[in-house]
């Protein structure tokens, strides 16, 4: 099939998203369409998963005449750390970009989130293309919201810095594990009870498994993910208002990462498990019947574990959930949902989430 194009509009700039199988080995020849001002030099972040996959096709891509550069790292939450943006910029400075320069992301949430808090960063900011390999970064990596973890609270230190082109290749996705899969697929599912009931009832009809994809079924999922996210975005850049409604599920989720250790679940899984204990808050909040039955059964029957792991407990649930970036006054605030489609950001008081949390930790 042929590409599919979304615009972003920012700020900073309007910026393409372009879906296209096999658009990864064509990287230059977008940037040289889509990018104003000629880079002096590229530096590729990505990690120890993707490299051997998929780092070879993008530097290819680029003609002898261009400075290349590559920094890799290790794959996983670990690298959204101080010390690993620290070693990422001095790898920048060794490589002398200047502001000229361009950072290209390639790889999931980790690697765009943290190549996008360097480009955010270094020399004051420099630009950056986001080529997202992973289900999960078709969220990510549109929007701008860039940084690292603390060992307090994910993503409390980054940045707002847009890309300047989104490169969205299906066929990276093929070779990712039935895990990540689950691990993407729950921002999939979010922007749907946030936004978009029919992309709902679809994900329903046309995701059976993680293990056959048609290629156009595919794509076209992508394409409606993102634009739910690409036009909250465009609403509310810097998240002063509906863009907090993309966090649904995120509150507890972030919190179970957390206490989890990072890495132990993975970002999704743990999300799916927030979705439902916001599902239920809603339905307590403003006494409604959301009918979320056959959602739900559509995540377990792809493999989600929904119940929260026995081994956490609800007061340490509870005391992540307080450092939420949401929170203020000591109030939680959760987005919950009054119908589907309809978010809105309600502050819970602490009893109320620990009666709840006490009741599904068990």
């Amino acid at each position: 099939m042929g590409s599919s194009i979304l615009h972003v509009h920012s700020s900073q700039h309007t910026y393409p998203i372009i879906i296209e199988p096999g658009c990864r080995k064509r990287t230059f020849a977008f940037i040289d369409q889509y990018i104003t001002r000629k880079p002096t030099k590229y530096l590729i972040i990505t990690d120890d998963n993707v490299a051997p996959l998929y780092l070879e096709d993008v530097v290819h891509s680029f003609p002898s005449s261009e400075t290349v550069e590559t920094y890799v790292v290790p794959s996983g939450e670990q690298s959204k750390s101080f010390k690993q943006y620290e070693e990422t910029v001095t790898a920048a400075l060794k490589y002398r970009l200047d502001r000229r320069s361009l950072i290209i992301a390639l790889g999931g949430g980790v690697v765009g989130d943290l190549a996008g808090f360097v480009a955010a960063s270094y020399m004051r900011g420099i630009p950056f293309i986001q080529i997202p390999t992973t289900l999960l970064a078709h969220d990510s990596s549109v929007g701008g919201k860039v940084g690292i973890n603390h060992s307090l609270g994910k993503n409390m230190v980054g940045a707002f810095h847009q890309p300047s082109l989104v490169l969205y290749d299906p066929e990276a996705l093929l070779s990712l594990p039935e895990r990540e899969w689950r691990s993407g697929f729950a921002e999939v599912i979010k922007h749907g009870f946030i936004a978009d009931k029919d992309l709902l009832e679809w994900l329903v009809t046309h995701v059976t498994s993680f293990q056959e994809w048609d290629m156009d079924i595919l794509s076209e999922m992508l394409y409606r993910s993102i634009q739910v996210k690409a036009n909250i975005v465009q609403e509310d850049e810097k998240e002063q208002g509906v863009r907090a409604f993309l966090n649904f599920g995120h509150t507890l989720g972030h919190a179970i990462e957390a206490e989890a250790g990072y890495g132990a679940i993975t970002h999704g899984e743990a999300v799916a498990i927030g979705i439902v204990y916001a599902l239920r808050l809603s339905e307590k909040c403003f006494e409604v019947n959301l009918q979320s039955a056959p959602y739900l059964e559509k995540l377990k029957s792809l493999g989600y574990q929904l119940d929260i792991p026995k081994q956490l407990s609800a007061d340490g649930l509870l005391e992540r959930m307080s450092v939420d970036k949401k929170a203020y006054n000591q109030v939680i605030r959760f987005v919950l949902l009054k119908a589907i489609g309809k978010p809105v950001v309600q502050g819970m008081s602490g009893t109320v989430l620990l009666d709840e949390l006490k009741r599904e930790v068990k």
